[in-house]
């Protein structure tokens, strides 16, 4: 009888073995994607664990030590004695004494896949700054540069999804596209369409491999390289700028142009002349003058390269060079034409903010993706100002601000010397600037100004000069030119030099347009001939007709100069006490100040009642 039951009992494990179940999900594993859940029953209750082990059976170590149990339930993160077990294949069991009751091997894999060896080419002739990590196309035109196709080496069988995103102060989808390849070298192609906005575009590239392991390439942010680099595609259009801001009648004008269309013709034309402005941002409208030019572009349809060009005997004013290829692409430069002599012909300026036109434009000379400004994120704080514009050439926000304007004045038959803020950086001194001229506007958002010209119109202020500023944040940031750079630094105000103190209020708020108000009149006792012929009463509201104000506005401070009045307000626009106010002032010198306190309300000139308080303001702060 012993020998009986010895017998049963030998036989007994491999029993339990026959009935112990195991399962492990999922058979390939990453720990760095999730857990590797193992679920195990027993035939009756037993002293087990669940035991790390090799393929070939040599134990590991213990995830679950042995107790009394009937079930097992444990999620494993890959962890053993505290480090990351190694890739490879390896099996789970469960154990009881020196019996293994069940077995499942499966594979960990916690390293993503990698792309290698990138090369970015076009199909035709690399374009000037090519290479294997940016390359240049031209959809739908003639040069054969169709379609980006980007060439890499994988390193295991993945899901790889490209992604194209264009890029401003963030990351816009354009396209995506999904492939499941193997190991080994292989292309994505990408094939916009012609209508495809000219500008770099940032490539993603994401590999996903079968455990899960994901690997991205492609900048986050300009100054963040989280994920190894990946190609920048440049789509060109016609990229043209002139060497210099302004020019004087007659002066030869130097501009340089990058595109691969065989030929294009030039044509001028004169801003705010036209009878009906453009709405659209990417567009320019003005009145023709001059002949227009065929240019033959065939033998630089692989690098920029320039074109002398004469102005005209033309009044001073706002131009652009229009630039029209016989494939269709269109691109505008823009300049101002200054005055032969400055007062000569008129004692009021215009200064155009063509220094904040750059530190606005996206433009990406560099082509890592990301806009030369620091309004892409940018720890380097530089923008070139001989960069073409975006949005085909177009300074931001043109339409909106600036347009508005040199139509009113063309409609009013008012005429200025016109400038650009490099003109005032060879001006020498305040007192010749308040010899010639007895009114300065500041039409647009002219928020980056240098110390020559913060002292210069500050001490023409001293003087007696008389100024507008029609829209909102203006001399705000201190900025320091040297060789063609603008270096943003501080805020005038925390350098001491507060601009209320200068323009009677300064900016308070920002919500990039998310609340927009009419004005409400404020005062029309202190400043009657403001509000002349209008029948406006304190209490009423204008503005209404283009939806209100705002997007970034102004206030009164303490700085604001004695006497300063508030005209007109948007109260508590952007939140209970931020409140956008229209402001103006006299100094016992007698000089005029006015800030209109509403980034946009410029791009309201042509709507009624501001049209004839533009005419009032004109009239008003021309006489000395």
């Amino acid at each position: 009888m012993l020998r009986v039951a010895a017998v049963m009992l030998a036989f007994l494990p491999a029993q339990h073995t026959t009935a112990a179940r195991l399962d492990v999900v999922p058979r390939l594993f990453s720990p760095r994607v999730g857990a590797l859940r193992a679920t195990g029953r027993l035939p009756s209750r037993a002293t087990a664990g669940l035991q790390l082990a090799t393929v070939g059976g040599r134990p590991l170590g213990w995830l679950v030590r042995l107790a009394p149990r009937r079930e097992i339930a444990y999620s494993w993160h890959g962890r053993l004695g505290g480090r990351l077990v190694p890739d490879g294949r390896y099996a789970l069991r469960i154990v009881a004494g020196a019996h293994v009751l069940a077995r499942t091997v499966f594979r960990l894999d916690a390293t993503a896949p990698t792309l290698t060896r990138f090369g970015a080419s076009n199909g035709g002739a690399p374009f000037a700054g090519d290479g294997p990590m940016l390359t240049t196309i031209s959809p739908g035109s003639e040069s054969g540069r169709d379609t980006a196709r980007i060439a890499f080496t994988l390193s295991e069988a993945s899901r790889v999804v490209l992604r194209v995103e264009h890029t401003d102060r963030r990351r816009h989808l354009v396209s995506t596209q999904t492939a499941e390849l193997g190991p080994g070298r292989h292309a994505l192609r990408w094939a916009p369409p012609p209508s495809t906005e000219p500008s770099t575009y940032l490539l993603e590239l994401a590999a996903t491999d079968l455990a899960g392991n994901r690997r991205l390439y492609g900048a986050e942010t300009p100054y963040v390289t989280r994920y190894l680099q990946a190609p920048v595609v440049r789509v060109l259009g016609i990229d043209a700028a002139f060497t210099r801001q302004s020019y004087a009648p007659d002066e030869a004008a130097v501009l340089r142009v990058a595109t691969d269309a065989p030929s294009f013709t030039v044509r001028f034309y004169r801003a705010g002349g036209e009878a009906k402005p453009s709405t659209v941002a990417d567009e320019m409208s003005g009145a023709p003058v001059g002949d227009p030019l065929a240019v033959s572009w065939a033998s630089h349809a692989s690098a920029p390269a320039t074109i002398r060009l004469r102005v005209g005997d033309w009044p001073s004013g706002l131009y652009f060079a229009e630039l029209d290829s016989s494939d269709g692409r269109v691109g505008y430069a823009p300049f101002v034409v200054r005055p032969a002599a400055l007062g000569a012909e008129s004692r009021i300026a215009v200064v155009l903010p063509t220094d904040t036109w750059q530190a606005y434009n996206f433009y990406d000379a560099d082509g890592d993706g990301w806009g030369d400004t620091w309004y892409a994120g940018r720890n380097d704080l530089r923008v070139a100002l001989d960069r073409p514009f975006t949005n085909r050439g177009v300074p931001p926000k043109l339409n909106r601000f600036e347009e508005p304007f040199l139509v009113w004045m063309a409609r009013a038959k008012l005429s200025a010397d016109f400038l650009s803020e490099q003109d005032l950086v060879e001006l020498g001194s305040s007192r010749e600037l308040a010899a010639i001229y007895d009114l300065i506007v500041f039409p647009g958002h002219t928020e980056y100004v240098t110390t020559h010209e913060y002292d210069l119109i500050e001490q023409y202020r001293d003087a007696g000069g008389n100024l507008i500023f029609l829209s909102a944040n203006n001399f705000f940031r201190r900025v320091v030119e040297r060789n063609g750079v603008l270096t943003r630094t501080t805020p005038w105000r925390d350098l001491g030099r507060p601009e209320a103190a200068l323009l009677g209020a300064q900016y308070r708020a920002n919500d990039e347009g998310q609340h927009q108000g009419p004005f409400v009149v404020r005062d029309t006792t202190d400043a009657p001939w403001f509000w002349q012929g209008l029948g406006l009463d304190p209490g009423s509201m204008f503005g209404q007709v283009v939806g209100g104000y705002g997007i970034e506005i102004d206030s009164t401070t303490r700085d604001s100069p004695p006497g300063t009045i508030v005209l007109a307000e948007i109260p508590d626009l952007l939140g209970p006490g931020v409140t956008a106010q229209m402001t103006y002032y006299e100094t016992p010198r007698g000089a005029k100040v006015f800030d209109a306190g509403a980034l946009d309300f410029v791009g309201s000139a042509l709507t009624f009642p501001v049209d004839h308080l533009l005419l009032n303001l004109w009239n008003h702060l021309a006489v000395p």
